[in-house]
C-alpha cells in the first residue's frame, strides 16, 4: 500500500490557532517531515495533498484557506522527493488550458513530481461567491470530461489542437514546458501528469475515470468502496479499458491511539467546531467518530488490510491538529505504514 498525507492549509479550520505570519512555516514544517520521514521499507510518505477550495468548510468564515495551486508551486520549491497533489482541483475554477499550463510549470519546478487531482466541484457557496454561478451537475460533469481530454492532449503534444466541445472550444493552446514526467500510452512513453479523477458519481464521473484516469478516489468505507469499484469495472469493460491499470485510492480521517488519546483528539475537534461553526458541529463530529481508521495501530492496520483486499491500494490520510501535535503521525509512521508497505 502507498500513503499520502494532507497538509493543513486552513480549509478545515486547521490553522485557526496559528498566526497568519506563521502559517506558511507550519505547512512547510509538515511538508519537510513528509519529504524525509523514513520507514523500514524506505520513505513513509509517497505524496502530500491539499484541497482546492477558497472558503473554509463546513461553512465559510473569515479564517485563511490557502490557495491550492499556489501551494503546489511553493511545495515544489520547498521539497525534493515527495509527490504533490490536490484532492481535488475543481475543473471550472480554472480553464483547462490554463490549468494544464500551471500543472506543467509545477512539474518543471518539482522535477516531475506533480499529480493532477481533478473533479467536477460541489461547494455551491464558493462557486457563487467567486462568480462562477453554479451550473447543473450535468454541466459540471461535462466540463470535467471535456477538460481532462484537453489537458491530456496539451501535456502529451504541447498543443491543444482544435477541440470543439459542448462546454469548451480551444484551438492551438500551447503548453511549454511540457511535463517532465512521462506515462506509457499505447506502448509509447509520452509527457504527461497522472490524472486522479475524484468522485463516485456512477453514471458520469466513474465513466470519465474509466476512459482517462490513472487513479481514482472515492468512497472510503468497505461497502462503499467495493460498490464503486464494481461500477468502475463495468465502465472499463464498456470502454475497453483494463480495469487493473487504474489505481484506486481513498481519503481517510485518522484517529489512532488509545481510547483516551482518541477522546482527546475528539475533544480538540469539538472545541474547533463549537467555536467556528457551531451550527454544524454535531454533524462534523459524527463524521469523525465514524471514520474507518479509528482505533489502536493494530485495529487501523486490520481495517486497511481489509480495504487493500478489495483493491484500495493508496491511502491518503488527514490527521487532526497536525500542526500542534504530531503524535498521531508518529504512531502511524511507526506502527501502521511498515505493516502495509
Amino acid at each position: 500500500m502507498r500513503f499520502g498525507m494532507f497538509i493543513p492549509q486552513g480549509w478545515r479550520h486547521d490553522l485557526t490557532e496559528v498566526a497568519p505570519e506563521n502559517q506558511w512555516e507550519a505547512m512547510r514544517t509538515l511538508l519537510e517531515r513528509a519529504d524525509t520521514a523514513a520507514s523500514p521499507a524506505g520513505h513513509a510518505w509517497e505524496s502530500v495533498w491539499v484541497y482546492d477550495h477558497f472558503h473554509t468548510v463546513p461553512l465559510p468564515t473569515d479564517h485563511a484557506t490557502h490557495e491550492a495551486w499556489t501551494l503546489m508551486a511553493a511545495f515544489a520549491a520547498a521539497s525534493s522527493r515527495v509527490r504533490l497533489g490536490q484532492m481535488c482541483s475543481c475543473m471550472a475554477y480554472r480553464e483547462p488550458t490554463y490549468l494544464a499550463k500551471v500543472a506543467a510549470t509545477v512539474d518543471a519546478i518539482s522535477g516531475g513530481r506533480t499529480e493532477m487531482g481533478i473533479g467536477a466541484g460541489w461547494y455551491e457557496h464558493e462557486w457563487r461567491a467567486y462568480g462562477y454561478g453554479f451550473p447543473t451537475a450535468g454541466q459540471r460533469l461535462l466540463a470535467l470530461d471535456e477538460g481532462v481530454q484537453i489537458m491530456a492532449q496539451m501535456w502529451r503534444t504541447g498543443d491543444s489542437g482544435t477541440f470543439e466541445g459542448k462546454r469548451y472550444q480551444v484551438d492551438g493552446a500551447r503548453c511549454y514546458p511540457q511535463p517532465l514526467q512521462t506515462l506509457s500510452i499505447d506502448g509509447d512513453n509520452v509527457p504527461s501528469i497522472p490524472l486522479w479523477i475524484a468522485g463516485g458519481g456512477e453514471r458520469k464521473t466513474l465513466l470519465t475515470a474509466a476512459k482517462y484516469a490513472q487513479y481514482t478516489n472515492f468512497a472510503s468505507d468497505l461497502e462503499g468502496f467495493a460498490h464503486k469499484s464494481s461500477v468502475l469495472k463495468a465502465h472499463c469493460e464498456d470502454v475497453g479499458r483494463d480495469y487493473n491499470d487504474i489505481v484506486r485510492s481513498a481519503n481517510y480521517n485518522v484517529l489512532i491511539g488509545t481510547p483516551a488519546e482518541i477522546d482527546d483528539k475528539l475533544a480538540w475537534l469539538e472545541s474547533v467546531y463549537r467555536k467556528h461553526t457551531p451550527e454544524r458541529a454535531d454533524a462534523e463530529l459524527e463524521g469523525w467518530k465514524n471514520t474507518p481508521l479509528r482505533g489502536t495501530p493494530e485495529q487501523v492496520v486490520d481495517q486497511l488490510k481489509e480495504l487493500e483486499a478489495i483493491g484500495m491500494t493508496y491511502c491518503i490520510t488527514y490527521f487532526p491538529n497536525a500542526v500542534e501535535d504530531t503524535g498521531q503521525i508518529d504512531l502511524f509512521e511507526k506502527d501502521v505504514i511498515p505493516a502495509l508497505q
